[in-house]
């Protein structure tokens, strides 16, 4: 009998091990990868805006055109960029990116210590880093079915929602740890040394994905048409068509507080960067929950349901954001980040895992590429609206609008097909409508 159960449970131990995503090899790579370059963004992310406002003495809406410029090329080439990545080996264009991205933010501390760092350059640099950034994550998102199975999507996808959102925290920590030591330009050498080490740890993956186009240009089907394809496939899809239209109003309004956030806390509260950093790092803990939540909330809640009732729900303490003041009450700050990453998080990693698990492999880069054109064409947008209305209105009323903002865009996902269902199908089942 013992012999029989012992053998009962070495036949399912393999099975088991199977079913996680922490013996895939390659995927725990391409975790590894992403949490690196990822902390070394959030340190650009803090220090970029810095070097603006206090190296350069940029203006509101200055800033604003900064913020802009690192998110433009998702409104510029996110539809070619699908298109093109279908085309090509992702895990190979991935590391190029990396290693392209590091010589690019690199060029920072190189023109800061040569004495001819001006805006111009920052906005040069913020706007090919996008370009770059648009293709990586196009491939990323699509890269990742290779390396899982559909089962284990939401899994992984969650596991690294944690990781950004560990390097929210990390990030901006070290980077005003950075910042106080080597000044602003030096913590952007040191994201420059991450692309490196990310582009490492993706050189050692050994999956490769199968050519999905024939290696003949004759037959390779045409750019403008596949773009449209993937527009049509977002569009006919309810799930989809709701889930782009939450995130990209959500987006337009997130991204101002984003690109208001220092200057709010550094003219207005008069905090110093180091603070900033800190308070910036703390409220990305409620980005660490909602990963580490999501996979448990969606069995127990629903999948469907989690996704409106977090953005209209939980996302309503960010209102306290624009309360915030001098002393204690800036923790006010913290508090609504907290409560916006959360439910974000939460939201997300449902709905990408539904994109991943119904799209058809060969077009999964084309309906990500759209998703993101709109998730994310709004990012620039959202950051010259948010510098002009600072500099017409103010810092303080321009986040209150996009707080009021922000919290309504859940409302794109509570009147839609997910309202009526606990869980969103993972079976390769389109929801027409």
């Amino acid at each position: 009998m013992a012999g029989s159960r012992t053998a009962r449970f070495a036949r399912l131990r393999p099975s088991r091990r199977r079913r996680s995503v922490w013996h895939r090899r390659d995927f725990l790579l391409l975790w590894a990868s992403q949490a690196v370059s990822e902390t070394g963004s959030q340190v650009t992310v803090l220090a970029l805006p810095l070097v603006a406002v206090v190296l350069l003495n940029a203006s509101a809406f200055q800033v604003g055109l900064l913020s802009a410029a690192q998110t433009s090329a998702y409104l510029l080439v996110a539809l070619p960029a699908g298109a093109i990545v279908d085309r090509m080996a992702k895990r190979r264009l991935m590391i190029g990116c990396e290693l392209v991205l590091c010589a690019l933010i690199g060029s920072v501390p190189v023109a800061h210590a040569a004495g001819v760092l001006t805006l111009g350059q920052l906005y040069a640099v913020a706007l090919a880093s996008s370009v770059f950034a648009v293709f990586f994550s196009v491939a990323y998102q699509s890269y990742l079915p290779a390396l899982l199975d559909p089962g284990l999507l939401m899994d992984g996808n969650g596991k690294l929602a944690v990781s950004r959102s560990v390097a929210q925290i990390a990030g901006p920590g070290l980077g005003a740890g950075l910042v106080t030591l080597v000044g602003a330009p030096g913590a952007m050498a040191a994201d420059a040394a991450s692309f490196i080490v990310s582009a490492a740890s993706l050189t050692a993956i050994r999956t490769r994905e199968p050519r999905r186009l024939p290696a003949n240009d004759a037959h390779r089907p045409r750019l403008w048409p596949q773009i449209r394809e993937g527009i049509a496939y977002v569009n006919r899809d309810r799930i989809l068509r709701n889930s782009v239209g939450f995130n990209g109003t959500a987006n337009f309004f997130v991204i101002m507080v984003e690109t208001l956030g220092p200057v709010f806390l550094i003219r207005t509260l008069h905090l110093r960067p180091t603070l900033v950093g800190l308070l910036l790092a703390l409220g990305a803990v409620g980005g660490v929950a909602g990963g580490v939540a999501a996979r448990h909330l969606a069995r127990r809640i629903g999948s469907a349901r989690i996704s409106w009732i977090a953005m209209t729900v939980w996302s309503l303490p960010g209102l306290l954001i624009p309360l915030a003041g001098h002393g204690w009450w800036v923790v006010l700050f913290g508090v609504g980040w907290i409560s916006w990453t959360f439910a974000s998080t939460v939201a997300g990693v449902a709905l990408t895992s539904y994109r991943q698990a119904v799209c058809p492999p060969d077009m999964l880069g084309r309906v990500s590429a759209a998703a993101r054109w709109i998730n994310w064409g709004t990012l620039p947008l959202g950051g010259l609206t948010g510098g002009a209305l600072a500099a017409t209105l103010g810092v303080r009323t321009t986040l209150w609008i996009a707080v009021l903002g922000g919290c309504s865009a859940g409302l794109w996902l509570l009147f839609s097909p997910l309202r009526a269902m606990r869980d969103i199908p993972l079976d390769n089942r389109e929801i027409v409508g």
